[in-house]
């Protein structure tokens, strides 16, 4: 039998870990490197995304919304960089494109996860690594006062604009030297100063997939983008090893490419349509591991990674649904028909369920929308019935409150 005073002594060691696991800081890195299609992921050889997934952190994840319905969305880069920062389709964020009147008009009110981490506690820091600047200025909105007036404590970006440091060539290697430069200053900012959450964003891939289409060049670009996915889990290693954080990293994409040639993309055809998600998350969830995932699905996961609450107007708009941890119910659909909305959902845990109802849409300009409390259910039936006016074919936003998470749908008349 162990002596007392060694059963004391393990008991005090195992308080010792026991606090040191629950004080961890957690952080979180998030990377869009852009315009790389699931079925080239899976085809080329990427050992550092595979050192990050280990077994079961890569998943395909798709990108532009419901097809046909009211939340489809273009398969375009700053659209889906938008959906990655706010966890909403393009019928929420606005930004309909890359340029001009597609990207002027953000709706900043759908919050980017750098806000949210802000508003919850200002002496957190955030970071920007990026070969665009657009995505500082104009997604994130820094500096607007319609945007949170907040501020990168570390931001790397703009170096498109350098010309002289950066020439244009005939080897069309300038973009993948930006590239590098913005993978080593995030992987020695992370490794230095661990910023709480980081965006790091690549473009190099999709410049070669405009160029020359499914082939050498663009394979050769994804395999450069590994090797530089090793520097940035590197940086993260060595955190988690000297300062024994928690660090959760995710590496997306934007948008896939079209079958045909692998040059474009923008339309809703299935190899479009097709992202993906790498991750090192622990405690993945019912929803990743039964349903079909997006990219909207990041935003929340860093959030709850983060312990940051979603404010109750925010989440009854946000499309997606954390990746980890414990989630009520999935997969909202409603219908409505002769003045009845019939709702199914996925059943993930076991507990009752709040239905809300709104007919306004005033969260889009700033204002609460009007919610009305339809009852309590059981999440197992998977299908609940609301009466409501049958003389009216009008908009309808409806809330799925659970314990642990909350889906919305809308019925938007004459949109599936």
């Amino acid at each position: 039998m162990m002596a007392p005073m060694k059963k004391i002594a393990l008991l005090l060691v195992l308080c010792i870990i026991s606090l040191v696991s629950f004080s961890q800081k957690k952080k979180a890195v998030f990377v869009i490197v852009d315009g790389i299609p699931a079925d080239l992921i899976e085809k080329l050889p990427t050992p550092a995304l595979d050192s990050i997934a280990g077994k079961h952190g890569y998943k395909r994840a798709f990108v532009g919304g419901e097809r046909n319905g009211y939340s489809e969305t273009p398969t375009i880069s700053a659209v889906g960089y938008n959906t990655i920062l706010t966890g909403t389709w393009v019928n929420k964020h606005n930004v309909w494109g890359n340029y001009g009147k597609d990207i002027a008009n953000p709706n900043y009110n759908y919050r980017n996860i750098f806000r949210l981490v802000k508003e919850a506690d200002p002496s957190k820091q955030i970071a920007i690594f990026s070969s665009w600047l657009d995505n500082r200025t104009k997604l994130v909105g820094e500096t607007l006062p319609e945007a949170g007036n907040i501020h990168f404590d570390y931001r790397y970006d703009s170096l498109e604009l350098d010309t002289i440091t950066y020439p244009n060539d005939k080897t069309d290697m300038r973009m993948h030297n930006i590239d590098e430069a913005v993978v080593n200053k995030a992987a020695a900012t992370i490794k230095e100063n661990a910023p709480d959450v980081s965006w790091v964003y690549l473009e190099y891939t999709d410049d070669m997939g405009h160029a020359f289409g499914d082939g050498k060049q663009f394979y050769d670009a994804i395999q450069m983008m590994d090797n530089q996915m090793s520097r940035i889990w590197q940086a993260i290693q060595y955190r988690r090893k000297k300062f024994h954080e928690d660090w959760l990293i995710m590496i997306t994409t934007d948008h896939g490419r079209d079958s045909a040639t692998g040059r474009n993309h923008g339309g809703q055809s299935n190899r479009e349509r097709s992202g993906w998600i790498v991750t090192n998350a622990r405690d993945l969830n019912a929803h990743y591991r039964g349903d079909s995932i997006s990219i909207a699905d990041i935003m929340p996961t860093i959030a709850r990674h983060l312990d940051v609450r979603l404010p109750t107007g925010l989440a009854r708009e946000v499309d997606g649904t954390p990746l980890i941890g414990k989630i009520g119910a999935t997969d909202l659909k409603a219908t409505l028909k002769d003045g009845k909305i019939t709702l199914t959902w996925k059943k993930k845990s076991a507990g009752k369920a709040k239905i809300w109802v709104a007919s306004s849409n005033n969260f889009k300009s700033g204002s609460p929308d009007n919610y009305k409390f339809v009852r309590s259910v059981d999440i197992g039936k998977e299908h609940a019935e609301i009466i409501v006016d049958k003389s009216s074919d009008r908009f309808y936003k409806i809330v799925f409150e659970t314990a642990s998470n909350t889906i919305n749908r809308w019925i938007v008349p004459g949109k599936k």
